[in-house]
């Protein structure tokens, strides 16, 4: 769990970020999820935009692939999703440094 500060820290950063997944009409999908979990594990912090056709919640759909990715929901920002993930390998070593 991330605490306020931390959550700042990487809007900021998430600030920069281009959207790297779409989401269109269909959804949250599994196909979505995965690509989802495969760039939070190469990236840690990811921003995903919905495009407009979709019929999914914004909110919803955020809380979707928090829950299915086990990522921290950063923020939710009109169409835009951020989500960040600390590595799951322990020994891997962090990109991101969270502040205390």
């Amino acid at each position: 769990m991330i605490n306020s500060r931390q959550r700042a820290h990487l809007r900021g950063l998430a600030n920069g970020l281009g959207s790297i997944i779409m989401i269109g009409k269909a959804g949250v999908t599994p196909e979505v999820v995965k690509m989802v979990d495969e760039a939070l594990t190469a990236r840690e912090l990811i921003k995903v935009a919905m495009l407009d056709n979709t019929d999914t919640p914004v909110a919803d759909a955020a809380r979707m692939m928090s829950e299915r990715t086990r990522s921290e929901l950063v923020q939710v920002i009109g169409r835009k999703i951020i989500l960040y993930r600390k590595p799951k390998d322990q020994h891997a070593e962090a990109k991101i440094m969270l502040p205390k």
